[in-house]
Parts: structure tokens; C-alpha cells; sequence
């Protein structure tokens, strides 16, 4: 398998398992974390996509999307369109890996737990408040940010000569962290179609002690909101020569 793929597939693995992990620690009944709360969760999901854009780049995959909007936006602004049949399913694949790491690592956390809603939003994003419009604007806005922000962190304009070895993945995790602190609170800021896609599948399929309905209504928006906003951060990088 090519190493870009097969880092594409191991990273957004890790991504899932760290990121949906840290959501089971908070939700899931007897938990030691149980109860931390909404810092400890985009705390836990900016140092999962450190993580996992640090496992991907070592595995010489050096796009280290993990993402389909990332992706999306890649294509527009470089035309290397092969990357949408080759890295999408790759990462859809390791999102579905990492939600089942997530459920196996939960295993005696499913029972006790009550709340159907909590169990799926250990590997899918929930809205605070159901407004599908408004739920869809929310995540093309912080896809919009997450894209934009990481094409300038990586400007040449910004670092002249490179950034130093091993920055990358700390300032993505950065501005993840940022996103969630921020824009996260109305929807779970799901900013990746297959963080929320591929463990959406899982849920579906997984026997998970009484677990609810996948919610598929919903999946559109955290779907296509961030397509949608890696489009247009796209457009908006070429067009301000970012």
C-alpha cells in the first residue's frame, strides 16, 4: 500500500481512538473522568490530532489530511485529484478502526451507562440544540477556520525557511483546540466528515449495550457543512494567496 494512504488510515485511527476516547472517559458511567467536562474533551481532542498528524507524517504520508475536507480543499488548490479516491476512503476506513478501538476499550462502560445519547456521542457529534441550518453553519465556519488557519500556520510567509521539525503537528493540534474551546459547543464540532461518518457506521453496527438510534437524519451536516467549508476556505486561499 502506498505510505500516504496507509498514513492516512493509521492517522485518522489514531485520531478517532484518542479524540472519541477522551469523549467516553467524560460520558460513560463509572468512568474515572467521568464528569471533567467540556475542557477536558477539546483538550483531548486537540492532543488527538497532535498525535495522530505526528503518526501519519512519521509513516511518510507528509499531507497528513486525515480529513475529507482537508482533502477536498487540497485538490482545489494543488489539482491532484487522485488524493479523493485514494486518501477519503483511507480515512473513512480508520475512523471506523478507531471507533471499534474506542468500543472495545469502553467495553464494561456500556451497560451502566443509561443515556443512549451519551453512548452515540462517543462516536458521532450531536447538536446541543437540533437547528439543522444552524448546526450546518456551524460546521462549515470551523471547517472554514480549521483549513484557512492550517494553510497559514504553513505559509511561507509565516516561516520563511520552514517550520521546525516536528512543529506541525502541534500547531494543527493548536488550532483544533482552538475550534473546540470557541466554535465546538453547538454541535461537537465534528470539522471532519469522516470523524463523524466512519464511527457513525460503527455505532450502526456494533452491538453496544443499549444503544440507541444512529441518528443518520442528522449525518448530512457533519458531512457536507465541512465539505463546504473546505471548499470555500479553498477558494478563499487562492484568492488571498495564503
Amino acid at each position: 500500500m502506498d505510505a500516504a494512504v496507509w498514513g492516512e488510515f493509521v492517522g485518522t485511527m489514531v485520531l478517532i481512538l484518542l479524540g472519541n476516547g477522551v469523549v467516553g472517559g467524560v460520558l460513560l458511567a463509572r468512568s474515572k473522568a467521568e464528569g471533567a467536562g467540556w475542557i477536558t474533551i477539546t483538550t483531548g481532542w486537540g492532543l488527538a490530532v497532535f498525535a495522530a498528524v505526528a503518526v501519519s507524517i512519521s509513516m511518510g504520508d507528509a499531507d497528513a489530511h486525515l480529513n475529507p475536507a482537508f482533502t477536498v480543499a487540497s485538490v482545489i488548490t494543488s489539482g491532484h485529484a487522485e488524493r479523493l479516491w485514494t486518501y477519503i476512503p483511507a480515512q473513512v476506513l480508520g475512523a471506523m478502526a478507531g471507533a471499534t478501538l474506542v468500543w472495545l476499550f469502553y467495553l464494561p462502560h456500556w451497560h451502566p451507562t443509561e443515556n443512549a445519547d451519551k453512548k452515540l456521542m462517543c462516536f458521532s457529534t450531536v447538536p446541543a440544540i437540533r437547528r439543522p441550518g444552524c448546526n450546518f453553519l456551524s460546521e462549515l465556519i470551523g471547517t472554514f477556520v480549521l483549513v484557512v488557519v492550517a494553510a497559514a500556520l504553513l505559509s511561507k510567509r509565516i516561516a520563511p525557511g520552514g517550520l521546525a521539525p516536528g512543529l506541525g503537528p502541534w500547531l494543527i493540534g493548536a488550532v483544533v483546540w482552538s475550534i473546540g474551546l470557541s466554535l465546538g459547543a453547538t454541535t461537537g464540532y465534528a470539522i471532519n466528515p469522516a470523524r463523524d461518518f466512519g464511527p457513525r457506521i460503527m455505532h450502526t453496527i456494533l452491538p453496544i449495550s443499549g444503544k440507541g438510534a444512529s441518528d443518520w437524519g442528522y449525518a448530512w451536516v457533519p458531512i457536507l457543512g465541512p465539505v463546504c467549508g473546505g471548499i470555500l476556505a479553498a477558494v478563499f486561499i487562492r484568492w488571498t494567496g495564503i
